[in-house]
């Protein structure tokens, strides 16, 4: 049986977060900010200057992904206390246990949406709310490490599928004897790269071989690369003579044309090293023009880190695909538990985190990040 006081003590609670998170995301300054925005958009030379156009959209995007989610919780609040007000009109009885029921199920949406705001506020970096691009790369463990890198893909499109974002592989290298040496793939959706740019490094298993007769434990690694989709408001200069263009046949399932014509292109960007392919589609020029965008993406997370002179983020921090680089270590045997080293996560349900129940690990990483930011801001 559910207790009037209760209820009433769970909405007082919810409101007073409400009011934290008002102040917190400075909400009356963000709607003057955005009907000023909106202001401008209205105006008839707005599309004059198409960069500055393209930039007033975005900001305009950035302040109602805030002032959304908030104007959901404050009419989920309202339904709240309209169902805590019926309940205490009520006497005794069923009519009192109807009502408050009607006020748990809106209890429950409201720390949903407040669990979602929360985690948004995490996203304070420029490209966050980009897609994302990423790469697996099987790492030291041969065959073993080729079908680690399968079962972490595995994982992330179960992430993909149970988040609503859109996944799609560009290019894959299946592995000697079983699972894949690469694969690069999209995520498409909100906040894709801001979710998923925590998960770049080197994972570890560790696990009795399925491919070992004697059943011995082995070790694996993989490594997996995140960069964003950039926007058109980003330039990144690529030039011609700067790179080396390959092309191939498709490999795997496409029907007769995908693999009598060398449709695939691979990228190499010369200066840099950096190569991209992709054979995901029929047409050597779409997939010339996805490889670019690829490209163009680790060139500017390259570039970017170059100018920060902090290089090991990209490539120092996730170092060899081996021991002493790891992020994230997943135990199968002789116990289960996964852990996060940056974080200290962690959790004994391996097979969840197979399965793509990431987010806890997300969100502890990206908890870390935001108060380390906030810690390296002068005062």
């Amino acid at each position: 049986m559910i207790e009037l006081e209760e209820s009433k003590a769970k909405l007082e609670k919810l409101q007073a977060t409400f009011t934290e998170m008002h102040d917190y995301l400075d909400i009356d300054n963000r709607r003057v900010i955005l009907a000023d925005l909106e202001e401008q958009a209205t105006k008839p030379e707005f599309w004059n200057n198409q960069t500055e156009a393209k930039e007033i959209i975005a900001k305009t995007t950035a302040q109602r992904a805030v002032l959304r989610p908030f104007d959901e919780l404050s009419k989920v609040l309202d339904d709240c206390a309209v169902m805590v007000e019926l309940a205490e009109s009520e006497p005794e009885g069923e009519a009192r246990q109807s009502a408050l029921e009607e006020a748990g199920e809106s209890f429950s949406k409201a720390d949903e949406v407040i669990g979602r705001i929360r985690l948004q506020s995490l996203f304070s970096g420029k490209l966050d709310a980009c897609n994302a691009y990423l790469t697996l790369h099987s790492g030291a463990g041969g065959t073993e490490a080729c079908d680690w890198a399968n079962m972490l893909f595995r994982m992330y499109s179960m992430y993909c599928e149970d988040n609503g974002f859109a996944l799609s592989v560009l290019d894959s290298q299946p592995g000697d004897e079983a699972g894949i040496k690469s694969i690069t793939f999209r995520v498409e959706g909100p906040y894709a790269y801001g979710m998923l740019k925590g998960e770049r490094g080197v994972h570890r298993l560790v696990r009795i071989s399925p491919f070992d007769a004697n059943k011995r434990r082995h070790t694996s690694f993989a490594s997996l690369d995140v960069v964003a989709e950039l926007s058109d408001d980003i330039e990144v200069e690529v030039k011609e003579s700067d790179l080396r263009i390959d092309t191939y046949r498709s490999g795997g399932a496409g029907g007769q044309h995908i693999n009598k014509t060398d449709s695939a292109v691979r990228l190499t960007h010369i200066p840099t090293g950096i190569v991209v392919a992709c054979q995901s589609e029929r047409s050597q020029h779409k997939n010339r023009a996805h490889a670019m965008n690829v490209l163009k993406a680790k060139l500017y997370e390259y570039y970017e880190d170059k100018k920060r002179k902090e290089m090991e983020r990209f490539y120092g921090e996730k170092g060899d695909i081996a021991w002493g680089n790891q992020i994230r270590s997943y135990v199968f045997q002789p116990y289960t538990m996964v852990k996060d080293l940056r974080t200290n996560e962690e959790t004994a349900d391996v097979q969840g985190v197979m399965d793509g129940h990431l987010q806890k690990f997300i969100e502890a990483y990206l908890t870390q990040l935001a108060a380390k930011t906030m810690a390296a801001k002068p005062e």
